[in-house]
C-alpha cells in the first residue's frame, strides 16, 4: 500500500505518539558493528566516520556508549510516503518555533522523530496543535 503525499492529509492525521523510555544516539566503528549488533539498535546509519546506532539509553550504558544526549521518540502514526513533500519542514518548523531540536528518522511507513527528553511534552504538544490547525477532509 502506497503511502499518503497530500500535505494536508499528512498533518491533520499524523497522530504523534511519544514512545515509552529514553534513546541514544551512539557511534562504533564500521569493522565493529557485529559486536554491537546484540543491543538490538532501533536504527542505524552507516557514514563514513562510523556506524550511528540508536538505542535504548540503557541498552548504551550497559554497553560502556555515551549515552547523552537522552531522546525521546515521537513517532507519526500515518503512513507517508517517502516521496511527500513538506511533512518534514512543517513538522520542523513547528518544533523550531517552541526551541526544541528534531532528529528525524524516515523509514517505510513513518517518521520518527528524536527530540530532547526534556522537550517531549512540550513537543507533543507543538505536533498535535499543528495537525489539529489543519482542515480536515
Amino acid at each position: 500500500m502506497p503511502g499518503i503525499t497530500d500535505l494536508t492529509q499528512l498533518l491533520s492525521s499524523m497522530k504523534p505518539h511519544l514512545a515509552e523510555g529514553e534513546f541514544a544516539y551512539c557511534t562504533v566503528p564500521a569493522s565493529a558493528l557485529g559486536g554491537y549488533l546484540f543491543l538490538e539498535p532501533i536504527g542505524l546509519f552507516r557514514e563514513k566516520e562510523g556506524v550511528t546506532l540508536i538505542l535504548p539509553v540503557e541498552m548504551a550504558r550497559q554497553a560502556g556508549l555515551p549515552a547523552a544526549p537522552a531522546m525521546r521518540m515521537i513517532t507519526l502514526q500515518v503512513h507517508s510516503s517517502l516521496e511527500a513533500v513538506g511533512l518534514t519542514a512543517a513538522f520542523a518548523a513547528a518544533l523550531g518555533n517552541e526551541g526544541i531540536s528534531a532528529n528525524v528518522v524516515a523509514a517505510y511507513y513513518h517518521d520518527h522523530i528524536f527530540v530532547p527528553a526534556g522537550d517531549a511534552d512540550r513537543a507533543m504538544a507543538a505536533l498535535l496543535a499543528l495537525s489539529a490547525a489543519q482542515p480536515r477532509s
